[in-house]
């Protein structure tokens, strides 16, 4: 009898999965949840602020930069602060958005009111139709820097507000963003980031990027996938990301391959927003399918969890919003089975935003990407917020239970709307 998708992913997994997938039988197809029902999970708050008991009223939220990066500052009209940083790649391009649309729109409100706000904000002035990076990306640092002003005011940690820690420390995996080398090169350069990592689950790219099958440089993925697997052994986890590469065909085709060296997920194989070809290439094989870093929408993760078009969800904390629209989209992935894993956007501290939510969501994957960032100096006295034996301590204290470093903070600048 052929496995089915639901034992694969108990199987590629391993142990760690099994809590989140529940206590079904291995060979047991979990059943499909309705619509309605995922809606409803979705739609239970998540932020927990009734221990707050006075308003916090927002006097402003302002964009500072220093250099590449972009931070925000959420000042209550008690004075108080809570700080964010901001995924700076893409805020060089959409600040006038945060600083137009964004930041005014919290002025004056309670930031108690976070979870509703951020629904009102979407709909405020028509900014629905800039929805995408443009949007979320502001969106994400203004509620994280709300969130952060919160838990400072409180005395609780940011977790708290959302639910709990479900977990102190979060192993990780590493990864490489290289395409073009020869296989030997990347294996030679995966060696290199165990070596200094001591990872024991890695991630590399297939494909060519969006490039309708083509691969970069041709015959590079099919010698890859083995090569890797030979090269680290049974015992090393090993993800792949085709970043759109591949049609329904030749993403089949290459997932065949990865389930032969006993790869554990095959990240985004189709284009990302061609949703039932997705589908089409998870039903069609027994490798998890993990795919979301793109997806702005919830619909759209609804869609593809009801329909069981794939295994993993992957929200990235900055492209679809925050932690509050994110933690939605594991929620819903949790009644149906599924798992969730953050997607990795490089940038500013982004690093340890995915530990930290992996720590507060109920059904991770055994290990969240890290890529470490001395751009922004931060301290905390409760995690060295350094990786050790493959993990991460997760912070803990009021806010995010991080500090940035003083000096750092009053070398930034103001943004203002004439000038990035």
């Amino acid at each position: 009898m052929k496995p089915s998708r639901r034992t694969i992913l108990r199987t590629a997994l391993g142990a760690a999965a099994a809590p989140a997938l529940g206590g079904r039988g291995e060979a047991q197809e979990s059943p499909r949840v309705s619509v309605e029902r995922l809606r409803q999970v979705a739609e239970t708050p998540v932020l927990r602020v009734e221990a707050i008991d006075r308003p916090v009223e927002i006097a402003s939220l302002d964009l500072l930069r220093r250099g590449r990066e972009y931070l925000v500052r959420a000042r209550s009209k008690d004075g108080a602060e809570g700080y964010s940083v901001a995924n700076s790649m893409h805020m060089v391009h959409t600040y006038p958005i945060f600083l137009n649309r964004v930041a005014p729109f919290f002025k004056g409100k309670d930031a108690r009111q976070l979870e509703p706000l951020l629904w009102e904000l979407y709909r405020h002035d028509d900014n629905y139709k800039y929805q995408g990076l443009a949007l979320w990306v502001c969106t994400a640092a203004a509620e994280f820097a709300v969130l952060d002003l919160l838990g400072k005011v409180s005395g609780r940690s940011v977790a708290d507000l959302l639910g709990g820690l479900k977990r102190t420390e979060i192993d990780v995996y590493r990864a490489s963003g290289t395409r073009g080398n020869t296989p030997e090169q990347e294996v030679a350069d995966l060696k290199k980031i165990v070596a200094e990592s001591g990872a024991r689950a890695l991630k590399f790219r297939l494909g060519g990027r969006m490039s309708r099958n083509a691969d970069f440089p041709p015959d590079r993925t099919v010698r890859l996938i083995p090569m890797v697997r030979e090269a680290f052994g049974p015992g090393m986890t090993l993800y792949a990301d085709s970043n759109s590469s591949y049609g329904v065909p030749e993403a089949i085709r290459i997932g065949r391959i990865m389930e032969e060296y006993n790869y554990a997920f095959y990240e985004e194989p189709c284009r990302f927003d061609h949703l039932e070809e997705t589908k089409a290439v998870a039903d069609a094989l027994r490798i998890p399918i993990a795919w979301g870093e793109q997806e702005f929408s919830e619909e759209g993760f609804l869609w593809m969890i009801a329909n069981r078009g794939v295994e993993i969800v992957q929200p990235d904390l900055h492209y679809h919003g925050g932690f509050i629209r994110s933690m939605r989209v594991a929620r819903m992935a949790h009644e149906a089975g599924l798992l969730c894993t953050p997607h990795m956007s490089g940038s500013g501290l982004g690093y340890l935003d995915a530990t930290y939510f992996a720590a507060c969501i109920p059904n991770p994957v055994p290990f969240t990407e890290y890529k470490g960032s001395a751009a922004v100096p931060v301290s905390s006295e409760t995690s060295p917020l350094k990786v050790t034996d493959g993990r991460v301590k997760i912070p803990t204290g009021p806010g995010f239970g991080i500090t940035i470093d003083p000096t750092y903070l009053r070398e930034t600048i103001p943004v203002k709307t004439t000038g990035g």
